[in-house]
Order: C-alpha cells, then sequence, then structure tokens
C-alpha cells in the first residue's frame, strides 16, 4: 500500500477521532445546561411558592385559583405556572436518570429522552473541545480506528480488485 494512502488515512483516522468525541462533548455541555435550567425553574418555582405562602395559599391551591379565574391572561398565567412545576420533575428525573448511567449510557439517554429546548439550545452554542474524560478519550480513538482502518480496508480493496492477475508461464 502507499505512503500516501496510508498518511492520508491517518489523517482522516485523526478527524474521524475528533469528530467521534464530540458526541461526549455535546453530552456534557448538554448536563451543564440541563443544570441551568433546573436551578432557573427552581427559582421560579419558588418565588411563585412564597407568593403563595404569604396569601395563605399552597403551590396547588395558588395553581388552581389562577387557572379558573375568569381573566383569559391570569388563567394562562397558572396553566403556564402548571407547566412550569411539571417540566421541573421531569427535568429533574432525567438528571438524576443521567447521573446514574454510565458514561456512554449517558450519551443514549441524553439523545433518546433528551429535553427538546435544552438540546436545541447546546446545539446553538455548541463549541467543540476535545474531551480528556475516560469517555471522550476512548470516542476519539473508536473514531480514529473506525475511519483510519476502514480506510485501509477500503484501500487494501480497491487495490486487488484493479491488480491484473499474474499470468505463469508455463513451460
Amino acid at each position: 500500500m502507499s505512503r500516501i494512502v496510508r498518511i492520508i488515512a491517518f489523517g482522516l483516522g485523526l478527524c474521524g477521532g475528533i469528530v467521534a468525541s464530540q458526541g461526549p462533548e455535546f453530552g456534557q455541555q448538554y448536563r451543564q445546561r440541563l443544570g441551568g435550567a433546573i436551578d432557573e425553574l427552581r427559582q421560579v418555582i419558588a418565588r411563585f411558592d412564597a407568593d403563595a405562602q404569604a396569601s395563605g395559599e399552597t403551590q396547588a391551591s395558588a395553581i388552581a385559583r389562577l387557572r379558573s379565574n375568569a381573566d383569559d391572561f391570569v388563567s394562562r398565567q397558572g396553566a403556564a405556572m402548571q407547566a412550569n412545576v411539571e417540566r421541573l420533575r421531569n427535568l429533574e428525573t432525567h438528571r438524576t436518570t443521567m447521573i446514574q448511567a454510565g458514561p456512554f449510557a449517558r450519551v443514549a439517554l441524553m439523545v433518546r429522552d433528551g429535553d427538546r429546548d435544552v438540546m436545541e439550545a447546546v446545539y446553538r452554542d455548541f463549541e467543540p473541545a476535545l474531551p480528556v474524560t475516560a469517555e471522550g478519550v476512548l470516542s476519539s480513538a473508536a473514531g480514529f480506528v473506525a475511519v483510519w482502518g476502514g480506510l485501509l480496508l477500503l484501500a487494501g480493496f480497491v487495490r486487488s480488485f484493479f491488480r491484473r492477475p499474474r499470468q505463469t508461464v508455463r513451460v
């Protein structure tokens, strides 16, 4: 196999490793943003709960009171607060599941069960990086081996396909 093919395969293998490492990096940035969303929702709900308590209401009764109000705007605010409470519960459950999952399972959980709003926000602001966690290193290595090995195998196949069969001379 020619030296040029090996050099190209090595270079593209490095690129494959870099690309493969972005899955765990995206997952790490997702988990950070997920934590930020949870923290912000907790603050919003805590302020609502304090206002409800100051008025002699529980969270549930305050939401019910808002939702049953004849004023459409006030009713919508009650529905929005109920959605915030439910979203916080879902995000906290998702975060707990991700924390308990193994390194590679976290990426799969993010893809399968991830919060769409958080995922879109991470995608908009994603900054590629090379993670130095075991998960990132293994992903990089797998990406390198897949691209590098695949290209060498493909080059070997193409070379053998175009190779002329040797003619034997009979005496």
